[in-house]
C-alpha cells in the first residue's frame, strides 16, 4: 500500500502536447468543474495564453483553408465568391498557386483579426455577465472559451473549402451547422461555469452580444467583400 501511494505520479503533459489535451477535454468532457478548474488555472489570470491560441488557430485555419482550396481548384472546383467574374471560376485551375500564395502571405493578417474579434466577444459577454452579478473576469472567460474555440476552428477549416462539392458539401455544410450549435452549448456553459451563476444569466450575457456581434462581422465581411473582390478581379485577369 505504502508503495501505491510513494509511487511518482506522471506529469502533466507541457507544450503543445499539454495544449492539446486541454482543448480535447474543452470539447469532449465539458462540465462546470472542469470549465471552473480550467478558470481557476495560472494561465487564465492573464490573456497570453488564450490570445495566443486564437492567432495560431487562425493562422492555421487560413493556411489549412488556403492549402484545400487551392487542390479544389487544381482538381477544376472554383470558389464561389460573389462579386467575383465568371472568367476567374472558369480559369479556377491556373489560378490554384496564385490564390494559395494569397492565402499564406495573409494568413498571419487572419490570426490577428481573430484575436480582435475574439477579444471583442469576449469583453462584451463578461462585461453583461459582470451586470447579471457574474464573478469571473476577462481573463478567465477568454481562457476557457479560446480551450473550446480553437478545436472548432480547426475543425471548420477543414470543412468550409469542401463546401463546393454538390452534395457532399451540402453534408459537410450541415455537420458544420451541427457544430456550431454544440459550440454554442459550450461557449454558454463557460459563461455560467465561470461567473457561477444560473443559465437564464449566461443565456442573457451570451445571446445578446452573440447577436450584436454577428451583426457586426457580417457588416464587416461584407464590406471587406464589396472592397477586396473587384480588387483581385483585376489582379486575376492581369495573370491571364
Amino acid at each position: 500500500m505504502n508503495e501505491q501511494l510513494n509511487a511518482p505520479v506522471s506529469p502533466e503533459p507541457s507544450g503543445f502536447a499539454g495544449w492539446f489535451t486541454i482543448w480535447l477535454n474543452a470539447v469532449t468532457k465539458p462540465s462546470e468543474q472542469a470549465y471552473s478548474l480550467l478558470a481557476g488555472s495560472p494561465d487564465a489570470q492573464n490573456n497570453t495564453r488564450a490570445f495566443t491560441w486564437i492567432f495560431l488557430a487562425g493562422t492555421l485555419s487560413a493556411i489549412v483553408t488556403g492549402i484545400l482550396q487551392a487542390l479544389l481548384e487544381f482538381a477544376g472546383f472554383a470558389a464561389r465568391f460573389p462579386g467575383f467574374p465568371e472568367e476567374i471560376a472558369g480559369n479556377a485551375p491556373r489560378n490554384a498557386a496564385v490564390s494559395l500564395g494569397i492565402s499564406l502571405c495573409t494568413s498571419p493578417i487572419a490570426g490577428a483579426m481573430s484575436v480582435v474579434f475574439f477579444a471583442i466577444f469576449v469583453g462584451i459577454i463578461q462585461w453583461v455577465a459582470t451586470m447579471f452579478k457574474g464573478t469571473g473576469n476577462f481573463s478567465q472567460l477568454a481562457y476557457v472559451t479560446a480551450a473550446i474555440s480553437v478545436p472548432f476552428s480547426l475543425i471548420s477549416s477543414l470543412f468550409a473549402p469542401l463546401s463546393v462539392l454538390g452534395v457532399v458539401g451540402y453534408c459537410f455544410s450541415g455537420i458544420s451547422l451541427l457544430l456550431g450549435f454544440y459550440a454554442m452549448y459550450l461557449q454558454l456553459l463557460a459563461v455560467k461555469s465561470v461567473n457561477k451563476f444560473g443559465w437564464g444569466e449566461a443565456a442573457g450575457s451570451y445571446f445578446l452580444p452573440v447577436f450584436l456581434f454577428l451583426c457586426l462581422c457580417v457588416c464587416v465581411i461584407a464590406g471587406l467583400v464589396s472592397v477586396l473582390a473587384p480588387m483581385m478581379g483585376d489582379t486575376f485577369r492581369l495573370i491571364n
